[in-house]
């Protein structure tokens, strides 16, 4: 079974995150493909790469990184939302006239148009918010 994931919530304030990534990996060790996540609203915090979390915590960027590297999972971020919170790639702080960026690959900031296309794709499509 193809999955789809709608992840809403910010890390470290709301559960939401590290349920979707513990359900992630249970899905695909139980043998089904996870299509790919979607991020948005407060949930494209997840991509920052200026998280610091305690060592004794899990970065909940780097365990999505990690979960692309192993299965080619596509992390997407909703554009929209992601300049709001200033989540912003190289190309985007450019445009802004930004000097850094707060995010980078395997995120890729996309549109509302890229989620609708992940729920067509997919038998089952969650959110966790």
């Amino acid at each position: 079974m193809k999955y789809g994931l709608l992840v809403t919530g910010a890390p470290y304030t709301s559960p939401a995150p590290h349920s979707a990534l513990r359900f992630a990996q249970a899905l695909i060790a139980k043998g089904h493909e996870l299509a790919g996540v979607f991020f948005y609203q407060e949930g494209v915090m997840n991509a920052s790469s200026l998280m610091c979390p305690p060592q004794d915590e899990l970065n909940l960027r780097d365990a999505w990184v990690a979960l692309h590297e192993a299965h080619g999972t596509t992390l997407d971020v909703c554009i929209a939302a992601a300049l709001r919170r200033g989540v912003l790639d190289d190309a985007e702080a450019r445009r802004h006239g930004l000097e850094n960026a707060s995010f980078d690959a395997p995120f890729e900031l996309t549109g509302l148009g890229q989620l609708l296309e992940l729920q067509r794709r997919c038998d089952r499509f969650l959110t966790f918010a």
